[in-house]
Order: structure tokens, then C-alpha cells, then sequence
């Protein structure tokens, strides 16, 4: 009878099955699946609806008489319902079938006046007022709404997969730690593999939301026949996932060693405050900052702003062709420092019971 022999798995085959138990673990879990099809739902949702508001909406409705009419139709921005005379005009006012009457007017300067109800119709007026010639010295190549809209997208996106995948890191961490599960996967894992197994498994997990954020925006954006603002945001999206996976393995490893400091649950909240506001800064720079060429091109390339900062240049086509590659190279770089750093202070945290681990131990071991 021959004795069985096992063959200890290498390193990368570690690191795999504990990745592989992080996503089954996340898979398995009825709230990330529901809450991922929510976001994903609500994302195909937010876009189909904006479309059907905005192809649905009617132009305003404008009484016009003799003269009057040719000179409204010429806006081609209302819809002109003729009227005999200035009577009928406003009798169509006061019955509500049109927002207000135009009728001609020799001493006005644009050659007609308007007649509405009992709020002056700013936006009749605006129409049909004489502006001044306008020179731009510096036009903008997009609409400054869709510029708030791809900014706002950005920053939520990336504010909810690095914040909650993040949480779900530091919360396994934990409860690993506070349940001595963490010396049993020690006696057989090394604890930088784990470490590893846990980025990488988390980390596919938020690539993958991203990914199909970004596959069923496109869809949606093709399918509604919004081919030219799926080819204005399409190259900056790209590269907001890309920019996304780089910067989200370098949270992870933050959120890991912040959560191998503590032993309780209850820590976890203090420990994580500046990993969380390294997160939120970025969320509300890109949108309050999203029209201000300083506060992004800095954004581009400090590290935890990169994901946010330089896609949304490309969206502006403020960034040269070599930037992101500069700006990815950079992000790279410093993650795999912060790993490093995150892969001692996990290790030398893990064991260590009771009150929270000063990081400075931590680093010292």
C-alpha cells in the first residue's frame, strides 16, 4: 500500500485559492448580489430615462398673429398656434392652451410684442430679445451639463466601489482576526499571500462592477441613439477603468492594514477614517473642481485622485497624449509601494490582540 503524497500549491496557486474564496465568499452573499444589480439597474435606468425626458419634451406652445407668426417660427424653438387676430391671441392666453401670445409691434425693437396672463414668460422673452454679438475667447468643447454629469458619474462611481469593496476588505479582516480564524490561515498560509489572495479577490470583484458599469452605460447610450455622446465619453471611460483597477488595488492594500490594527469591530470605524477620506476627496473635488484646469491637471497625478482626475482631462480633451500614461505609470509605482508598506504593517498587526495597534509598531514589528 502506497502512502498518498501531497505536493505543497506554489505561491501564485496560493494566492488564488484564497482569491478564489474571497469571490465565492461575496458571490454566495445575497445582499452584494442584489445590491449590484441594483447599481448596475440603476444605471441603465438613469440613462434610458434621461433620453425618453428629454426626446419627450414638448416645445412651449406660442399664440401668433398675421406678421407675428413668421417672425416666431423663425426661433424654431416653439410650437406656433395661428390666430386671427389679437383677440383670439388672447383668448387662447386665458384659456391655457398656449403660455403666451405674440403680436406685432412696430415700436418695439424686435417688432413684436408678447402678451401672457400673469408671469412675465422668460423664456419667450429670452427668445425673442435682441442680444449683443457674443465672441468666446476660450470656448467649451462640451455642454456644460453633460461636463457636470460625466464629473458627477466619475466621482460616484468610483466613491461607491472603492468605499463599500473596501469596507467588505476591512470587515473580512476583522472578523477573521476577532475569531482566531486568522491562526489557523496563518499555520497554513503565509501571511503576505493572504494578503495578496484578499487584494486580488476584491480587487476582480470591483473591476468587474466597474467593467459593467461602463458595458451597460455604452449599450444604454447606443441603444437610445446617443451616438455622439457615447463617442465624447467612450475614450475617457476607458480610461476611467483602467485608472480604476491601478487605484483601487492600492486602497485595498490600505483598507487591509488599517483593519489588521484593530481587534474588534467596533475599532473599525476610527481605523478606517483616513483611508475613507482619501476617497471622499477625490468625490467631491472632481465635482465641485470639474471645470477648473489647476485643481484637475494636480488631481491627474497625485495617486488617490488619479481614477477621478485624469479621465475626466481626456473627457475635457485637456490632457496630451502621453499624460495618462505618465499619470498611470506614477499610480502604479505607488502602489506597489503602499503594498509593501500595507504587506508589513498587515503581517505584523494580525497577531497582535486586544487595543488598537499603534501604526508605528506596526511598521517596526
Amino acid at each position: 500500500m502506497t502512502t498518498p503524497t501531497f505536493t505543497t500549491p506554489g505561491a501564485l496557486a496560493t494566492v488564488w485559492l484564497v482569491a478564489e474564496r474571497e469571490i465565492r465568499m461575496r458571490l454566495r452573499s445575497k445582499a452584494f448580489v442584489i445590491s449590484t444589480a441594483i447599481l448596475l439597474l440603476g444605471v441603465l435606468a438613469s440613462i434610458v430615462i434621461g433620453n425618453i425626458v428629454t426626446s419627450s419634451a414638448e416645445p412651449t406652445k406660442v399664440a401668433a398673429v398675421g406678421s407675428a407668426i413668421s417672425i416666431v417660427e423663425k426661433t424654431e424653438q416653439f410650437t406656433v398656434v395661428e390666430a386671427d387676430d389679437r383677440a383670439a391671441a388672447e383668448q387662447l392666453v386665458r384659456d391655457g392652451d398656449v403660455e403666451a401670445a405674440v403680436i406685432a409691434d412696430d415700436s418695439s425693437p424686435t417688432g413684436v410684442a408678447v402678451i401672457a396672463l400673469e408671469d412675465a414668460p422668460g423664456g419667450v422673452l429670452s427668445t425673442l430679445s435682441i442680444s449683443p454679438s457674443l465672441e468666446l475667447l476660450d470656448p467649451l468643447d462640451q455642454n456644460p451639463f453633460l461636463i457636470y454629469l460625466v464629473s458627477f458619474g466619475f466621482g460616484i462611481a468610483f466613491f461607491m466601489s472603492a468605499l463599500s469593496f473596501g469596507q467588505i476588505i476591512a470587515q473580512s479582516v476583522v472578523e477573521e482576526k476577532q475569531t482566531r480564524i486568522v491562526e489557523i490561515l496563518m499555520a497554513t498560509v503565509p501571511t503576505r499571500l493572504l494578503l495578496a489572495g484578499k487584494i486580488l479577490g476584491n480587487s476582480l470583484l470591483a473591476f468587474g462592477q466597474i467593467a459593467g458599469i461602463a458595458a451597460i452605460a455604452g449599450i444604454a447610450l447606443l441603444a437610445t441613439g446617443q451616438d455622439i455622446v457615447l463617442a465624447e465619453v467612450g475614450p475617457s471611460l476607458v480610461w476611467f477603468v483602467i485608472f480604476f483597477a491601478a487605484g483601487f488595488v492600492m486602497l485595498a492594500g490600505l483598507y487591509s492594514a488599517a483593519a489588521a490594527l484593530v481587534s474588534r469591530t467596533e475599532d473599525l470605524g476610527s481605523a478606517l477614517t483616513p483611508v475613507t477620506m482619501l476617497v471622499m476627496i477625490p468625490y467631491f473635488a472632481v465635482i465641485f473642481f470639474n471645470d477648473n484646469p489647476l485643481v484637475l491637471g494636480i488631481m491627474s497625478y497625485v495617486p488617490f485622485a488619479a481614477p477621478v482626475g485624469m479621465p475626466m482631462r481626456v473627457f475635457l480633451g485637456s490632457a496630451l497624449w502621453w499624460e495618462p500614461l505618465l499619470s498611470l505609470a506614477i499610480l502604479i509605482a505607488t502602489t506597489v509601494v503602499v503594498i509593501l508598506i500595507g504587506a508589513r504593517v498587515y503581517s505584523n498587526g494580525l497577531l497582535r490582540m486586544g487595543g488598537q495597534v499603534k501604526l508605528r509598531d506596526a511598521l517596526k514589528g
